[in-house]
């Protein structure tokens, strides 16, 4: 076995807390971790756990501010989130309960040991939950259940951590029980392990002790963040370089290929068993695997190969005898080397042996396919547990950095794997694989909610099969409004299941569909410097880059109600259309809540207001055709995008960045960039950091200089064009080129003013200023001028849109029209409208036009 694989990574853990937040008693232990979390032990044997479990990695906090009470008949320990009062025996309802302290505006705000926490709805109390996620989506055909977060509406969550797998002192896993570190002998009894996060209606700061304790999400590649592209089909060399040659002759970027199964020998002996698992290239398909991802490597994509590992080595596979002399086996009778994840030699050769020689070849990181269940040779060590853990640690071995489609070496020093969720703590090891979905509107629903709600335990990179895996129909509308979730989920990978017929190339879909689905894939790699920046938050600020909006907004009851509204990023929030359009008006459309403020769509330029003092925000009915979908942005926000109007495969920041600046409120966003190697902090020596500010008093954007150390800067190209854009900005005179002022280093500079159109609306258009060439050094200065502010748009031009899409009467659109557009105050406008007996669909679009503001 090679030198570099004689033993498997360990994860850098600190699971023994401060004896300082420590109460203990002969049996039980309480540890205050944070001063809304509190670990609860009781061991029969009086001994407890210090090792690192899958969930809880670093127990060693700062020691918050708790009193104890221990002059009476109960222990009570106080913090100022919660009391918890303790009897002293056995963990019981009537023993054990903690009250959540301050601000909980609901009746039941006090945990009691073993009361239900929810049903598999998520219903506590009467009241909706908040749940986490799943292991899969395989077979789902719409909603299922899902495992608990660590926040809910009731103030307080549990998370059970008595039966999880657990790391040893040496980087392996161990089940709970056995021979315990310091317990001298195998131990017995009764023992429990649970985790109460008492936080109220504070669920960003509760997922900020969740990660505390279970670690960050680590910072991804940057080029998992582009488009990627994955269909379960047996491709050769040849007709997979041509589809990747039709992309970028039809201006559609990808980042990553995702090389399904079909890429090892799947024609096996029915005596050796199936062919889901393997390690030998088909060379029937790809004669040359060295020269074929080393094509795809030139062309600025990164591969990843599809594994199922349950079935172990075969004779029949090429590293079958380097396999067995690495574990020392006979082959005499080729007899199957099985899969065995307990056991460490084997874990050690399949990585050194199996994957590091296609490694070689040049695949980058692993698709772990694992369906085999939760069950090994040792009761309590799950292997899709152990397998997503040991991928990620491989993968971040130092390996030959990939290059671009100039020849450019680009590093990618951070890991990577591709797995399904294993449970709380899987967050550690990104991308999630949510399993082979049902084709249909009720897969589509389900998903807006399903990868928000991750969120609530912290899981923050779901990858989806966009578009659905399997069964279902051809409907050009349901794939085009899947892409657009795609494009506005953590992770964009369409795929398809081994169905001749199901295919997600645009070009296979009708004119309208492919060229949204051309625009949107386009969008996604125009968005890789915000999600960048948002890949940062995410490691570094504890701010996964999709979340629920209760999560900002956590007291307005519509927040909560808006189950497929999410925040997107820091700057935006998405309502996807995932229901089939109105025959009549040919909208889609969808239900959702905006937070008090006022909001911009930065795709169509409509602007909403929701000032609603008493409940904090407004409930309101959005309408799209297909080529948009709401993609919403408060006054003040700034959002970076690529410059480029059809971007191409490789994702490394830009020569020329566009920033959308939303007037009305101030605003301010950090471009963070670095070098794609290993970055120890926010303040990393190789992150770059370029602050973008509005100044809403006085019209003025400020861009620049370029921060951060050397390694950093180096990555951020010396010199840049940058163009300035304002969504739904009022006309600033008859001459807006004459009352833009220019300066860059605090000289006057010559820009290009100009009035656009927003993508998705002709009649939603915004201000443009370019500045070219600009070095990464200085800072540049872009003056509008006091008294910017946003225009409501074309509402007569819009109105006349809405109805000449619909389809009704010709007489009844006039009327429409005429009772719309009438100089006569809103409300009656409205009431009109209503005393007409109207299609509740067309009525609804129609009321969303004249009540945006």
């Amino acid at each position: 076995m090679p030198d570099d694989a004689r033993s498997l990574p360990a994860l850098a853990t600190d699971p023994v807390a401060d004896p300082h937040a420590v109460v203990q008693g002969d049996r039980y232990r309480i540890t205050v971790l944070t001063d809304g979390l509190v670990r609860l032990e009781y061991a029969e044997d009086g001994v407890f756990e210090d090792r690192a479990s899958t969930f809880a990695v670093r127990r060693r906090l700062p020691v918050p501010a708790f009193r104890v009470l221990d002059d009476g008949p109960n222990l009570e320990v106080v913090t100022d989130r919660f009391r918890l009062v303790y009897d002293r025996r056995p963990f019981s309802t009537s023993g054990l309960s903690v009250a959540v302290r301050g601000g909980v505006t609901v009746y039941h705000s006090v945990w009691r040991y073993g009361e239900e926490l929810g049903d598999a709805d998520g219903t506590v109390a009467g009241m909706p939950g908040l749940r986490g996620t799943a292991r899969t989506l395989d077979e789902a055909d719409g909603a299922i259940p899902l495992e608990p977060g660590v926040v809910s509406r009731t103030g307080f969550a549990v998370l059970d951590d008595s039966a999880s797998m657990l790391f040893t002192d040496d980087g392996w896993v161990a089940p709970r029980g056995g021979d315990r570190a310091g317990a001298g002998a195998a131990s017995s009894g009764r023992r429990e392990d649970l985790y109460v996060f008492a936080y109220g209606t504070d669920h960003a700061e509760a997922l900020r002790a969740f990660y505390a304790v279970s670690g960050p999400q680590p910072l991804l590649p940057r080029f998992a963040l582009g488009n990627w592209w994955s269909r379960y089909h047996p491709y050769t060399a040849a007709s997979y370089e041509a589809l990747i040659e039709r992309f970028a002759a039809e201006g559609l970027p990808f980042s990553v290929s995702v090389v399904d199964m079909d890429w090892h020998v799947v024609d096996v002996d029915p005596e050796l068993g199936s062919g889901w698992t393997g390690y030998t290239w088909n060379r029937s398909l790809f004669p040359d695997p060295a020269k074929f991802l080393a094509w795809l490597h030139e062309r600025g994509l990164r591969v990843t190969l599809n594994v199922h590992p349950a079935d172990g080595v075969r004779a029949h596979e090429e590293a079958y005898a380097a396999m067995a002399a690495a574990l020392s086996r006979d082959t005499s009778q080729r007899d199957p080397i099985a899969f065995d994840v307990t056991d460490r030699a084997f874990l050690e050769a399949y990585f050194a042996v199996l994957h590091r020689r296609l490694e070689r070849d040049g695949v980058d990181f692993w698709w772990l396919d694992w369906q085999s269940g939760p069950h090994s040779r040792v009761a309590g060590i799950d292997p899709l547990w152990t397998l997503n853990h040991f991928h990620f640690l491989d993968n971040a071995r130092p390996r030959e950095a990939a290059r671009t489609a100039d020849g450019r070496a680009v590093r990618d020093d951070r890991p990577l794997t591709f797995s399904r969720y294993a449970g709380p703590g899987s967050h550690r090891y990104p991308v999630g694989f949510s399993g082979d979905a049902v084709i249909s509107w009720a897969s589509l629903d389900f998903q807006p909610y399903f990868t928000a709600s991750a969120a609530n335990i912290g899981y923050g990179w779901w990858s989806h099969d966009i578009g659905g895996h399997f069964h279902g129909a051809k409907d050009d509308e349901l794939a085009t409004r899947w892409f657009q979730l795609g494009v506005l989920s953590p992770i964009m990978r369409l795929h398809s299941g081994a169905n001749a017929f199901i295919t997600k190339e645009p070009w296979s879909f009708g004119a309208e569909a492919r060229e949204v689905m051309t625009a949107f894939l386009r969008l996604r790699h125009r968005l890789v410097p915000y999600l960048h920046a948002m890949n940062h938050r995410a490691a570094f600020e504890a701010t996964p880059l999709v979340r629920p909006l209760y999560h900002r907004w956590p007291r307005p009851a519509g927040t909560y109600d808006a189950r497929n509204t999410f925040l997107f990023g820091s700057e935006l929030l998405v309502a996807p259309i995932t229901s089939p359009a109105d025959g009549a008006t040919r909208l889609g459309e969808v239900r959702t809540w905006l937070p008090a403020g006022t909001w911009v769509d930065v795709l169509g330029g409509n602007v909403y207001a929701a000032h609603d003092a008493g409940s904090g925000g407004r409930e309101i009915v959005l309408h799209r055709p297909l080529a948009s979908v709401p993609v919403l942005a408060p006054a003040g926000a700034v959002v970076p995008l690529d410059a480029a109007a059809v971007p191409g495969n490789d994702t490394a920041p830009p020569e020329a960045l566009e920033v959308l600046v939303v007037v009305g409120a101030d605003g301010a966003f950090d471009l963070i960039e670095d070098d794609g190697g290993p970055v120890a902090g926010p303040d990393a020596p190789n992150v770059a950091r370029t602050p973008v500010r509005w100044v809403q008093a006085e019209g003025r954007a400020v861009v620049g200089p370029v921060r951060g150390g050397s390694d950093g800067t180096a990555a951020v190209p010396a010199r840049r064009t940058w163009t300035l854009t304002f969504p739904s900005l009022r006309g600033l005179g008859p001459d807006e080129r004459a009352v833009v002022t220019v300066t860059v280093d605090g000289a006057p500079a010559e820009a290009d003013v100009r009035r656009v159109s927003l993508a998705a609306d002709p009649r939603g258009t915004a201000l443009a200023v370019t500045v070219a060439d600009v070095p990464a050094d200085v800072e540049v200065v872009v003056r509008l001028g006091a008294g910017t502010a946003l225009d409501a748009g074309d509402l007569a031009g819009r109105v006349f849109d809405l109805l000449d899409r619909a389809q009704i009467g010709y007489d009844l659109k006039e009327r429409l029209l005429a009772v719309a557009t009438a100089d006569e105050p809103v409300t009656a406008r409205i009431s009109r409208l209503q005393a007409l007996g109207l299609e509740r669909p067309l009525e609804s679009a129609l009321g969303e036009l004249l009540l945006a503001r």
